[in-house]
């Protein structure tokens, strides 16, 4: 399911309309957004969580040369599915 179908799932299941929906889900995902960026979790009960990892430092290889290089720190989101989410995809 892409996102033009997803905000018609939406409109259906709500009654709004496709322009209203449509706002409503960028709304959602943006506010997921921010609160990530800013450090903090969002946790949708029965549905799950979203929240930032962080990845340490490291060495790899370039696969090509085989050359050690460094791979620096960074922070990942991730998404944790809640139990309801789980049984839903189960049955």
């Amino acid at each position: 399911m892409n996102k033009s179908e997803l905000v018609t799932q939406i409109s259906k299941r709500s009654n709004l309309p496709l322009a209203t929906s449509r706002v409503v889900l960028q709304a959602l995902t943006d506010s997921i957004s921010e609160a990530l960026a800013a450090g903090d979790r969002v946790q949708l009960v029965g549905f799950g969580t979203f929240k930032v990892t962080e990845r340490a430092a490291r060495e790899g290889r370039n696969p090509q040369t085989g050359d050690v290089i460094e791979i620096p720190a960074t922070k990942t989101p991730s998404f944790s599915a809640g139990a309801e989410l789980k049984k839903a995809v189960n049955q």
